[in-house]
């Protein structure tokens, strides 16, 4: 990623942290994503934002790429295990005994993924998947 690509990562992420709705984020992290199609970050954003909008479908297969590119993170596995849940697909269970076995090695994950969904409650009050999931990880 050249400089003006991380730049607009940067850009693009704190806008969504500075609280701007994940609609008008998407098509940055799409134009992101496409620039530099082995950004596994810019991936991992963007199927987030597509579960966030409702588009699981979309969310499966950015999640699916995210993974496929880096499989270490932790958040890239849950993103594809919401998308698999919400599209009513199988292979949920791997990618949570990943995430609790890499919660189990590095403690202070949790609480990278706490804030992760805690976001994602305040974004989306009573997202059930992600509920879901937060009581699989006993989080």
């Amino acid at each position: 990623m050249d400089q003006s690509e991380e730049s607009l990562f940067e850009e693009a992420l704190n806008r969504y942290k500075a609280g701007s709705p994940a609609e008008e984020l998407i098509e940055d992290f799409q134009k992101i994503a496409s620039s530099t199609p082995n950004n596994a970050a810019a991936w991992t954003c963007l199927s987030w934002l597509q579960l966030l909008c409702d588009t699981p479908q979309e969310a499966l297969r950015s999640a699916r790429y995210a993974v496929k590119l880096n499989g270490q993170d932790p958040q890239s596995r849950i993103n594809l295990s919401l998308a698999l849940l919400e599209t009513n697909s199988k292979g949920v269970r791997d990618h949570i005994d990943y995430v609790k076995r890499a919660m189990f090695v590095l403690p202070e994950l949790e609480k990278e993924l706490k804030e992760s969904f805690e976001d994602g409650l305040s974004r989306k009050p009573n997202w059930k998947t992600l509920l879901k999931i937060k009581s699989w990880l006993d989080l």
